[in-house]
């Protein structure tokens, strides 16, 4: 991408001036670097979004931005129902609430190396992984419907798991406003026996150890030392989040006309804030962030029972969890005045700064963490919320790289068994039930994570914390 196609803010902020039917900027967060190395496309796409009604302030793109649909990947936004503002399945995603949420395990890389097979080969028989993989979780109708609705909480009372991992989730792990009546018979069946699964995709399971601290007082906060050992889970609400957003992206479609929205792409289908096709959305796309919360509540479980066989000195406290592609009522301070505004986070991370009301007592002081996964071999990184951010970007920061190429290219250039060969003569140990998934998840498929993260912190989005490399990645 042209960089002189844009104004120049700072050294990590560009934007496009309203031309055409934008209504607001589009602002994208990156260093010249990566702005160059983007999609045209993410361009378009931004200045797309900027077209929608009751858009507030600018379309944003995080500095993992590429090519998605409707919105670009990485893409922020944030809307006012009381100007007739829209919410949009395309602004969303497929997979509702993808996120990280990231575990203590009190033990040294040291520990880990000493059981480091037994424990790859534990953790990816108990853990499904792959694309369509399953469970040994099958729910009937009143249980979906409670899960829907009940999220996290739901996976606790069930047994998967502690009243206080609540605290240390969104939401305390159950998003209210869910309507688990919106969620289609065929959603719910694909989703039947899918609970406690990773799937596929860039979906992973990763041993982790610190390797470098960046803010020695927030690690602090946040239990975190150089040499410790962590864990964390990346997945979302599988079949039924894709289901949901491929039923309401065809139905806001079709009535966008009617709803007198004039659509620049056919793939930024919304509904008003306020219609009927809005409010069903909302409780169905919030019924799926609970099923992405429960997912990785129940891996949670799974992954403590492992190491309880495999290391049972160690204790998975959980650190956070955050959810990627969401829309979220929240208020923002918008020429100094409160406003309930409607934010989309497409691909990327929710980031409140410190004090703020919704974070847990303990880490209210220094922010929210916000977990950047790597792709598979690369650091991963602990991020903290800023205050500033909320001006810069509603709360918001990357979720992680960003692909660089497609799957199928990836494919082309890698093979899976010489990428999981090449990983384990460096330490990393790969499970996975597909090569050819690796090698559509090979590292140098993504951007580099290091200078995604740097640009994040350097744009005031999040501060740099912690850097974590992977030990075993179970990969779907």
């Amino acid at each position: 991408m042209d960089p002189n196609r844009f104004t120049r803010l700072s050294d990590t902020a560009w934007q496009l001036e309203p031309t055409g039917r934008m209504r607001v900027p589009a602002i994208l967060y990156a260093t010249e670097a990566l702005l160059t190395e983007m999609d045209d496309k993410v361009a378009e796409q931004a200045s797309n979004v900027a077209t929608l009604p009751g858009i507030v302030q600018a379309s944003y793109a995080m500095p993992d931005a590429h090519w998605g649909y409707g919105f670009p990947i990485g893409g922020v936004a944030a809307f006012d129902a009381d100007e007739g503002g829209v919410v949009s399945a395309g602004g969303v995603g497929f997979d509702v609430s993808c996120g990280v949420r990231t575990l203590h395990t009190g033990l040294t890389r040291e520990a880990i190396e000493k059981v480091k097979p037994a424990l790859a080969d534990a953790l990816f028989e108990t853990v499904p992984a792959g694309l369509g993989s399953t469970g040994r979780i099958h729910l009937q109708d009143h249980q979906m419907t409670e899960m829907l609705a009940g999220g996290a909480a739901w996976a606790v009372k069930q047994g998967y798991g502690e009243a206080a991992d609540l605290e240390r989730i969104e939401e305390h792990g159950r998003m209210s406003g869910a309507d688990p009546s919106a969620v289609s018979e065929q959603a719910r069946k694909r989703q039947r026996n899918e609970m406690g699964t990773l799937g596929s995709g860039n979906h992973y399971l990763e041993v982790q150890h610190v390797t470098e601290i960046y803010d020695p007082a927030v690690a602090d906060a946040f239990g975190l030392a150089e040499g410790q050992v962590v864990v964390s889970i990346h997945c979302g609400s599988r079949g039924l989040g894709h289901q949901i957003g491929t039923e309401f992206l065809r139905e806001m479609a079709v009535s966008a006309a009617r709803h007198g929205i004039d659509l620049p792409d056919r793939e930024l289908a919304c509904a008003p804030i306020r219609s009927e096709l809005g409010e069903r959305y909302l409780g169905a796309m919030r019924s799926a962030i609970n099923c992405a919360l429960a997912n990785r509540q129940i891996i949670t479980h799974l992954t403590r029972t492992v190491f309880a066989r495999v290391l049972p000195e160690a204790r998975l406290d959980l650190l956070y969890d955050v959810s990627h592609n969401t829309c979220k009522v929240e208020t923002h301070r918008i020429d100094g005045e409160p406003r309930q505004l409607y934010v989309h986070r497409k691909g990327a991370t929710r980031a409140f700064g410190p004090g703020h009301p919704d974070l847990p007592e303990a880490l209210r002081p220094v922010g929210q963490p916000v977990l950047i996964g790597g792709s598979m071999g690369t650091a991963s990184y602990i991020l903290a919320g800023t205050n500033e951010g909320e001006a810069l970007s509603f709360n918001s920061a990357c979720h992680g790289a960003g692909r660089a190429m497609s799957r199928h290219a990836a494919t082309r250039q890698w093979r899976g068994r010489a990428l999981v060969d090449e990983l384990a003569a460096r330490g990393i140990l790969i499970r996975s039930p597909s090569l050819r998934g690796v090698a559509e998840e090979a590292p140098g498929a993504y951007k580099d994570v290091r200078a995604v993260v740097q640009a994040t912190h350097d744009a005031g989005l999040a501060r740099i914390v912690a850097r974590v490399e992977p030990v075993i990645c179970i990969k779907g």
